[in-house]
């Protein structure tokens, strides 16, 4: 069979990305324009400016991605665009751009799940170093800054399938990395500084106690499932940080930090670093040690409870080292084969669509030009 060149478009979030990929294996380029200046003063994404961005960026980019590949248009086999989940006008810039080309160039245009990309940013990389061994099902982790999902993905005949068999009831893993990142004035993205902080504190300083889920969300009157379900939630430890914020009188402190980043234009982890006392360094090396604890430990059990021998995490997260050593460590305790990303292939990008789009090329699972955006889309 001959080569097939997919382009993908992602701008779900906070990121207009564009990238080829032949087919479904190989990364023939990967652009990414990433928005972190614009949000950074306002500690989190603002959606009106994420859309704004995707607007300016979306034609620049793909070019990119056009030119580092030494192709044109004519000479790709087909558009992909993310679908959902996302920031609706976020995700339909995207959107609107990949239709209008499809029709232009008389092309099959493949809508993807966003989440359904994540995980094949592990399989693309994996079938790039010439794995193609991994056992199905797989259980995998989509830990994100939108998004905390434990699935089982299996291969068949008629293509991927995914099963979800836990998810957060709240916060998202990465959603609470930038919050407690904002609360202490730690500046944004939250997880990348806390991650490069938590390694100067001692991580056994506080103890935050595990999330309790007792009871079923409320107004879900779906039957219970079969077998367990390995929820999480994040709210309570953002709340925990909070009251120790408030018992300890921390603010002055955070006030300071925050006036001090504000004068500098594009502060690193260095300059956070040098702006925390130890009590503060402990702090974060606590949070983050209770969040990856509480990760692990629920995806492990899933992993028990479902008999599965390989694990996939993918997302923003999953570029966390912490996270990483610890998954890979008690993974190997349990006999467990644990796969990342690369770190560029952790957080958004078109690459990841593009390889998820190749199963639905080959399926002929092409979408019409009534796409739209469906900002809570589930993955099945």
């Amino acid at each position: 069979m001959s080569d097939t060149y997919i382009l993908g478009i992602e701008s779900s979030c906070d990121e207009t990305a564009a990238a080829i990929v032949r087919s479904g294996e190989q990364i023939i380029s990967n652009a990414v324009f990433s928005q972190i200046a614009t949000h950074q003063p306002y500690g989190g994404v603002v959606p009106e400016l994420a859309s704004r961005e995707h607007l300016r960026a979306i034609v620049p980019v793909v070019r990119r991605a056009l030119a580092d590949a030494g192709r044109d248009y004519h000479s790709i086999d087909a558009l992909a665009v993310t679908r959902g989940p996302g920031l609706a006008g976020a995700l339909l810039v995207g959107i609107s751009f990949a239709k209008s080309l499809a029709y232009a160039l008389d092309k099959p245009l493949i809508a993807v799940n966003h989440l359904e990309g994540h995980i094949h940013a592990v399989l693309l990389e994996e079938r790039q170093k010439g794995n193609y061994d991994l056992q199905f099902p797989l259980l995998t982790l989509v830990v994100s800054g939108g998004h905390t999902h434990l699935y089982l993905a299996e291969l068949k005949d008629s293509g991927w399938t995914y099963q979800n068999v836990g998810h957060t009831r709240d916060d998202a893993a990465g959603e609470a990395f930038d919050k407690v990142a904002k609360l202490l004035a730690l500046g944004y993205p939250g997880g990348p500084i806390i991650d490069g902080l938590a390694k100067h504190g001692r991580a056994d300083a506080i103890k935050f106690p595990p999330s309790q889920i007792k009871h079923r969300q409320r107004g879900d009157k779906s039957p219970e499932p079969e077998r367990p379900h390995f929820d999480f939630s994040y709210s309570g430890i953002k709340t925990a940080v909070l009251r120790y914020v408030e018992t300890h009188d921390l603010q002055p402190a955070i006030e300071r930090r925050r006036a001090a980043l504000a004068e500098l234009p594009h502060p690193r982890v260095d300059d956070v670093l040098a702006l925390c006392d130890r009590g503060t360094l402990d702090l974060v090396a606590s949070f983050q040690r209770a969040m990856v604890d509480d990760l692990v430990g629920k995806t492990l059990a899933a992993a028990r409870e479902y008999g599965i021998n390989t694990l996939l995490v993918s997302g923003g997260v999953a570029a966390n080292s912490e996270l990483r050593l610890t998954c890979e460590r008690r993974g190997a305790e349990e006999g467990l084969a644990v796969y990342f990303p690369s770190r560029p292939l952790s957080t958004d990008n078109a690459a990841m669509i593009a390889a998820a789009a190749y199963p639905k090329f080959l399926a002929g699972e092409f979408a019409g030009l009534e796409l739209s955006a469906e900002a809570s889309l589930p993955l099945r």
